[in-house]
């Protein structure tokens, strides 16, 4: 008898729960139960199904014992380690609301975050411990402070929760807010996304069906679990069966090693992850793994084939934000290059203009999107009721990503929308240049933006950070691109850096780079007479 698989959309069996059930609770406590003696957790803890139920009845024991009371916010700031799961479970089946926030923070990043919050409980790691307890003297009425320990569940000065038999239950409606995730705040402060029990039902539910998974699969991830998409990871596993693995970060050069110590078969490569995995040296054991598929949204086209070719294991590409879910994606077999996929059953998405209007297939436009079940995406941002309006005007949520829709009901990213240039009269995809660009080998990371033109409109610039040892020029990066860009795309502007700005969360701050603009030192194309082919 084969394997049971979750073989196709609308397939995964926890669909058949009636829409009452559909929360993160009912999801989990049904295979606790049915998959106690089942491994679930294999690195950096390894533990059952079985003994992670009563770690999680533990932990919401632990939570009442403390009074944290239904909707009390409690705040995690750490690196990934098991608390943050066995944290996230528990405030789910307690009804308190779970907010892990990047240790990276400091500051008035920090302050924000945990002022936003306003927790009744926060943890963190002896790393972040001075600058958190700083912050939280400010408090007029400042939460309790619990330190992470080495080891497992070690909390100086407190006892930490035991493992409990005490019987889970679901207990709380898919309305009911679980989480709130902090976003990057690239143009401003960042907000948090109010995450209800329903929404994340359907990060486990959604994406497994997309990558196909089933009860022997090994999930392994290297993001941060203060994000989405590792939480997202993790309830897929338990969602199906499977087992999972987490790791403390990404690195190019050991991950195809830890995949393959991890037995790895589904894994997880977003933004430039996928792009610096690529520029590793080629290696004759860059196939010896057990990897079979890995979500890779917006993995460049050029590279899309080559990669599948070299490492051997397929690329599911999508769309998805914590304010939603997976939206879009196509299974392996259907994911081309550079195409998203089609809009889940499970969606309604338009490509609209300006206006809200919507616009015909090969017209450049913005992604929205609503839900056709009920509590499968956010709802809204904490404390932040007219920024959660905006985002929902006209009843659509607004993603603020510029797509196509080809005529086959596929869609293409293009750009953020406030990163899209516009250049003598063309529209010009930041996101594109970008791809052509960070595949140079000379290149490590390029970051794209639009600069005033003494014409009106923009010009194109590039900030470059060269690979290692290496130190292109100007010139040779324009060559590049012309040989790959339409002409009107070919950046007049070049900025060779040593890095570029970031969020606490890693995404580059363009608007910094807007405010520099082209800078004294910059390579100026046309200052340099160097003219490219037109066609």
């Amino acid at each position: 008898m084969s394997e049971p698989t979750i073989a196709a959309p609308g397939a995964h069996p926890l669909r058949a729960l009636s829409p009452r059930d559909r929360t993160v609770q009912e999801l989990v406590v049904r295979q606790f139960r049915d998959r106690a003696d089942d491994p679930l957790l294999r690195g950096p803890a390894d533990r059952t199904y079985g003994e992670t139920h009563r770690q999680v009845a533990g932990v919401v024991a632990w939570l009442e014992a403390r009074a944290v009371g239904e909707g009390e916010r409690v705040v995690v700031v750490s690196e990934n380690r098991v608390e943050l799961l066995d944290l996230f479970l528990g405030c789910a089946f307690a009804g308190a609301i779970y907010v892990p926030v990047n240790p990276f923070l400091r500051g008035e990043q920090l302050r924000h975050q945990l002022e936003d919050a306003a927790p009744t409980l926060v943890l963190c790691e002896q790393g972040t411990h001075d600058q958190v307890r700083e912050v939280l003297t400010g408090f007029s009425d400042p939460p309790e402070l619990l330190v992470l320990g080495e080891g497992t569940w070690e909390l100086d000065g407190a006892t930490p929760p035991r493992p409990s038999t005490r019987e889970l239950s679901a207990g709380h409606p898919p309305s009911h807010p679980t989480g709130v995730l902090y976003t990057s705040g690239t143009t401003g402060p960042s907000k948090g996304v109010v995450c209800p029990a329903g929404q994340f039902f359907w990060w486990g539910v959604l994406t497994a069906e997309y990558l196909r998974l089933r009860p022997s699969d090994h999930l392994y991830t290297t993001l941060p679990l203060y994000h989405i998409n590792a939480l997202g990871a993790y309830l897929q596993a338990i969602g199906v069966g499977a087992s999972y693995t987490f790791r403390r970060g990404f690195s190019a050069s050991r991950f195809i090693a830890e995949a393959r110590e991890a037995e790895a078969t589904v894994t997880y490569l977003l933004g430039a992850m996928l792009t610096i995995l690529w520029k590793q040296e080629p290696s004759e054991r860059d196939r010896e793994h057990d990897l079979r598929v890995a979500l890779a949204p917006a993995t460049p086209p050029d590279i899309f084939e080559r990669f599948r070719e070299r490492f051997g294991f397929d690329l599911v590409d999508g769309f998805g934000m914590t304010e939603l879910n997976l939206v879009v994606s196509s299974l392996p077999e259907a994911t081309r290059p550079g195409r998203m996929g089609w809009v889940l059953d499970d969606f309604e998405a338009r490509v609209v203009d300006d206006e809200d209007i919507e616009v015909s297939d090969g017209e450049p436009g913005e992604l929205v999107v609503r839900p056709r079940e009920p509590h499968s995406m956010c709802q809204g941002y904490w404390r932040r009721p007219e920024a959660t309006a905006e985002a929902w005007a006209n009843l659509w949520f607004h993603t603020q990503d510029r797509v196509v829709r080809d005529d086959d009901g596929a869609l293409r990213y293009l750009d953020r929308m406030k990163d899209a240039i516009r250049r003598r009269g063309e529209n010009i995809s930041s996101f594109e240049v970008e791809a052509v660009v960070a595949n140079h080998p000379a290149v490590a990371e390029a970051a794209c933006i639009g600069v005033p033109s003494e014409l009106g409109e923009e010009e194109v610039m590039v900030h470059v950070v060269p690979q290692p040892g290496e130190q292109p020029s100007g010139e040779d990066i324009v060559r590049w691109c012309a040989d790959r860009l339409a002409h009107f795309a070919v950046p007049r502007y070049i900025a060779v850096v040593g890095d570029l700005p970031r969020t606490p969360n890693g995404k580059v701050r363009k608007a910094a780079l807007r405010e520099q603009g082209a800078a004294t030192g910059t390579f100026d194309r046309e200052a340099a007479g160097v003219e490219i082919r037109r066609g």
